[in-house]
């Protein structure tokens, strides 16, 4: 664990409260990685701590540098069902820990506009199996650390459903954002209809 780390809890503590469930996932190749949860009133917000202890360099440099690139973590927000029913979102945990490992696994340099896409459902019998990476700024501010280290960014995500992620490689992120806001599409419905694409 870097010096970032504790950090980035704080700052989240700051912002959310204590999270109320932390899950640790490891990966081979990769540093541990934890998923935390927040309550907030009926909506569960799931943020991954340990992705911004390095930055992310690009896949085609030949020399990753440990101190520059930039840095972030990634947060989903998701509306909860009444006690005993609706979707088990808690099972994002390790997808979420997945995309959030990419970038140490697979060279992946997560930025705003970005799909991520796991080829299975967030979570059981979930319509979406894919996010599209959103701006950061609105609800967690970036967390500044010292030069010539770049801020931790602290990125959300929105599902996808796999039409709506292959709408969005044609048309890209910021048309499928506005047909979402055009239709009045509320983001964080684990059980939301998709978006209407063909008109």
């Amino acid at each position: 664990m870097s010096d970032v780390t504790p950090l980035v809890e704080a700052r989240l503590s700051t912002v959310f409260g204590p999270p109320d469930a932390r899950a640790a996932v490891t990966f081979l190749g990769a540093q541990p990685l934890e998923v935390l949860r927040f309550r907030d009133g009926d909506l569960r917000r799931y943020i991954t701590l340990g992705m911004s202890d390095q930055p992310m360099n690009d896949p085609l440099a030949t020399v990753a540098d440990p101190v520059r690139g930039p840095r972030a973590e990634l947060l989903l927000t998701v509306r909860a069902g009444r006690l005993g029913s609706g979707p088990d979102t808690d099972k994002i945990l390790r997808p979420l820990a997945v995309l959030a490992a990419s970038p140490q696994v697979e060279g992946v340099v997560v930025a705003p506009g970005n799909s991520l896409d796991l080829g299975e459902p967030l979570w059981p019998g979930a319509p979406f199996s894919a996010v599209l990476v959103a701006e950061n700024g609105g609800l967690v501010d970036d967390l500044v650390l010292p030069e010539p280290m770049a801020p931790v960014r602290f990125l959300p995500l929105l599902p996808m459903t796999p039409n709506e992620a292959a709408w969005k490689r044609v048309h890209g992120a910021a048309a499928l954002q506005e047909r979402w806001l055009a239709q009045g599409t509320d983001l964080r419905d684990p059980d939301r209809a998709p978006a209407r694409l063909d008109d």
